[in-house]
């Protein structure tokens, strides 16, 4: 017997059904970029490509996403029927020190300072 086609999709229409990017044209222009790896090969062509076990590299806001693609998608639906789309692989963010997150070590209260805070501090 013959095994069924494998279905596929378009790497840029993919990225958009899944939501990783708010427009298709946002999302090509990542690909054309070379910034999405597919099976840890890199891609700049938007028309790859894509189905069911495929391993997805990409750069999203400033996060390095690894997506395995479960599913290609009819439409471009809710989240949680886009989330079905993959299944992630990204590992945790590794815990930033508290000076990294920009806090003030002279001001631990947390919140706004109070303008008498800020003539206290020197800021005013």
């Amino acid at each position: 017997m013959t095994e069924p086609a494998r279905q596929t999709i378009r790497l840029d229409k993919w990225l958009w059904h899944a939501r990783f990017f708010k427009s298709r044209s946002l999302a090509a222009g990542v690909v054309s970029a070379g910034k999405v790896r597919v099976d840890s090969q890199p891609v700049s062509k938007t028309s790859r490509s894509v189905g069911p076990g495929d391993v997805l590299t990409f750069v999203q806001a400033q996060e390095t996403r690894v997506v395995r693609i479960v599913a290609c998608g009819e439409r471009r639906g809710p989240a949680p029927e886009a989330q079905a789309l993959y299944e992630d692989l990204t590992p945790a963010p590794a815990a930033r020190p508290v000076e990294a997150r920009g806090a003030n070590p002279k001001y631990e209260k947390g919140g706004r300072p109070t303008k008498k805070d800020r003539r206290d501090m020197g800021l005013d």
